[in-house]
């Protein structure tokens, strides 16, 4: 007869049961990766903005207490005291209003330049300004169908009665240690300018 092979022989090794298979442990499955392809629609995605503002470093020159010569806008040429540097890096400056028509108001660093003239400013209360105290308040204009053909009005911007008393009584504070100091007042009071014979990078301020 024939030997018996194949199932008949493994099952007589093992005690008449067939060796079962023991399963080998499964990998972790790996996240399925998001299918990459077109939406039919557009779908804005918020970015994430990773910039962190670094705050605004104030140049050695520039000190509160410090005179500072305007060179932009309506005010250029005049002459303004420093009195503090604001959270957003802007400069809090002022004329006094009463001597050359500047009201306080920020600046930038650029657009100045730092003399070596110094002002008492110590009697001068500067707490009420920050950034918030110069925003100014947006108002929704409401459309009209003929608006598009008629004339534009410009709407006169009225200084609330307020920030005009903080500016007189600040006016008043300065201007006690300006007038200590003799013709102060008329050197804050006039404009500079170069004229054709002046070389700008010789001078002293």
């Amino acid at each position: 007869m024939y030997d018996k092979c194949g199932p008949w022989t493994i099952n007589a090794k093992n005690g008449g049961i067939f060796p079962a298979t023991i399963p080998s442990p499964k990998s972790p499955t790996l996240a399925k990766k998001p299918l990459k392809y077109y939406p039919t629609d557009d779908v804005k995605k918020p970015l994430v903005n990773k910039h962190k503002p670094k705050p605004t470093k104030l140049a050695a020159s520039i000190t509160p207490d410090t005179v500072l010569i305007i060179l932009v806008e309506r005010f250029k040429g005049k002459r303004v005291v420093f009195l503090k540097q604001l959270s957003s890096g802007l400069l809090l400056v002022i004329g006094p209003f009463r001597i050359n028509d500047v009201p306080q108001r920020r600046m930038n660093q650029a657009y100045v330049i730092a003399t070596s003239t110094k002002v008492d400013i110590s009697g001068v209360n500067v707490e009420k300004f920050d950034d918030k105290y110069f925003s100014k308040e947006t108002q929704k204009k409401k459309k009209k169908g003929g608006e598009f053909f008629e004339a534009r009005k410009e709407e006169k911007i009225v200084l609330p009665q307020e920030k005009k008393d903080v500016q007189k009584a600040v006016d008043a504070q300065l201007i006690k240690s300006i007038e200590g100091v003799p013709d102060f007042k008329t050197y804050l009071g006039a404009r500079f300018s170069l004229k054709a014979s002046m070389k700008s990078h010789e001078l002293f301020f």
